[in-house]
């Protein structure tokens, strides 16, 4: 293969094609994945009108909210510049870039200095709290609370969140029920949960998970994202996701 080839090749690979839009994930450690997804077509868009990512990475969650949202702006912060600079670009080449916005900090220093308040916010936080650390530092940066404490992002969360606001993540099982916790802590309560599988025989391998500032009845339901074989998707994974992805 010539050296051309190879270098469209690897252009072509790099970019993830969703129905409305591309994300370029060149050079970001996190490329776009299930969990992103989940969270991006999951999270109650009903209302909102000022939104937030936080850790946006390639930028797809914060635009998957656009394209759900017509009429709401939403902002996206993220901490590693590479992955700062993708979600840019990867913004203004979306249909909806006049309603995005990125910010390169941290979004503890984000919720110091910001006066803005947002009824949806959104993040796909790390999560391993210990073990061994790869000698990959941005990809340990990604998936753990190094620099983003579970304590550090519900603090920030309940100073940038709106009185009526909802705030969802997704997480693995375990990580999940401790967040939980830990939430309750920062006066912020689970309202519903949404159990997900990826067949139905297997465990629940993830949580999506709203909060709000009120504390109410916690609503629990399922998601089985396939059948038995490979890319046979239930008819709830396709309701859920068949405005983004190409095939569904």
């Amino acid at each position: 293969m010539s050296t051309e080839k190879k270098e469209l090749k690897s252009k072509s690979s790099s970019i993830f094609r969703f129905k409305q839009f591309e994300i370029e994930q060149n050079g970001c450690t996190m490329k776009v994945g299930t969990d992103g997804v989940l969270l991006g077509a999951w999270s109650n868009v009903e209302g909102r009108k000022e939104m937030l990512d936080i850790g946006t990475g390639t930028g797809v969650i914060a635009i998957m909210l656009a394209q759900r949202k017509l009429d709401a702006n939403v902002d996206a912060v993220e901490i590693d510049s590479t992955a700062c600079q993708t979600a840019k670009k990867n913004m203004l080449n979306s249909p909806f870039s006049n309603r995005l916005n990125s910010f390169e900090e941290s979004i503890q220093d984000f919720a110091k200095t910001t006066r803005k308040e947002y009824d949806l916010i959104v993040c796909n936080p790390p999560f391993f709290t210990g073990g061994t650390l790869s000698a990959q530092t941005s990809r340990n940066d990604v998936r753990h609370t190094i620099k983003l404490p579970n304590g550090d992002l519900l603090n920030s969360v309940q100073r940038l969140l709106k009185k009526d606001g909802k705030f969802c993540v997704v997480l693995p099982f375990i990580e999940g029920l401790r967040f939980k916790e830990i939430a309750q802590s920062y006066n912020l309560y689970c309202t519903k949960v949404t159990q997900v599988r990826s067949k139905k025989e297997k465990p629940v391998e993830r949580l999506l998970l709203q909060f709000e500032k009120v504390n109410q009845p916690e609503m629990t339901d399922e998601l089985i994202i396939q059948f038995e074989k490979r890319n046979d998707y239930t008819p709830d994974y396709i309701t859920l996701t068949k405005e983004f992805y190409l095939k569904m």
